[in-house]
């Protein structure tokens, strides 16, 4: 598989599908190629019309994951992706990734030429100190080397059952997941960082178009989250999917990628 070096020396892993202008998708949380099943897919039905590049986030799959962390190295980590390609892309983020390709647009904006985000995870009743302490729990996880426990937190904070996680355990997919835990606490980072302050005025040099999706079947707070994130943009429009949940179907979010990366 192909391999950028990103500022810092890490080797980020990708792929890519199709011949076309450049669209890079960001994974969110635990989302890498070793595991996800649908970007592929997404990326097999853009491919007749665009260049569908699909990365290991680092600290995942074929990724290296040099420290200390800061959102910025992953930021830089597009940005040799984009170096590598031609120069310019548009950008596809999925929940945490919807973040941090609005970070990457605000930092490349020469770079970047329209993102879309499908359901950030901003979500209004979280306090600031309450983002922070959960950040703190995922990077003592992560100082411990505690990928399963990190995961297993993980799906916890997102309602899941002690029959949801006891089910996930014991299924053969655990292990490709818990390899990855302690990577959540980077998401968390950005989320933190870049949602739990003034975001009009740390987004406000984003000119570059972007629309903000969201399906109406997913978690209460998404589509207040999509409305916020749209609020704080100078240049975004919004969208919500009938029928889609926070994984929505690639044959419905193919055409809606199509129709605005076209624009």
């Amino acid at each position: 598989m192909p391999i950028v070096t990103s500022a810092d020396g890490t080797r980020i892993g990708y792929e890519t599908h199709g011949t076309g202008p450049l669209v890079i998708c960001v994974a969110g949380a635990t989302q890498y190629r070793a595991v996800d099943q649908d970007t592929p897919r997404l990326a097999n039905l853009l491919a007749d019309r665009f260049t569908v590049l699909i990365y290991d986030r680092r600290g995942r799959g074929e990724s290296g994951n040099t420290e200390p962390y800061a959102p910025m190295r992953e930021i830089e980590d597009i940005e040799a992706l984009i170096d590598a390609q031609g120069g310019t892309a548009m950008l596809y983020g999925m929940s945490s990734g919807a973040v941090l390709a609005l970070e990457a647009a605000a930092a490349l904006p020469q770079k970047v030429t329209r993102v879309i985000c499908y359901e950030p995870p901003i979500n209004g009743a979280q306090s600031r100190d309450e983002a922070f302490a959960e950040l703190a729990e995922m990077e003592a996880f992560k100082s411990n080397g505690d990928g399963a426990g990190a995961m297993e937190a993980f799906m916890r904070s997102v309602g899941a059952s002690d029959d949801d996680v006891a089910g996930f355990k014991a299924s053969p997919a655990w292990a490709g997941f818990a390899a990855v835990g302690t990577t959540i606490a980077h998401d968390y980072r950005v989320m933190a960082e870049a949602t739990k302050g003034d975001m009009k005025t740390r987004w406000r040099g984003i000119a570059q178009p972007v629309l903000v999706v969201n399906g109406d079947k997913s978690f209460a707070f998404m589509e207040a989250g999509a409305d916020a994130a749209a609020a704080a943009l100078p240049n975004a429009t919004r969208k919500t999917l009938q029928g889609q949940g926070h994984d929505p179907a690639a044959e419905i979010i193919a055409p809606v990628l199509a129709e605005f990366f076209a624009l």
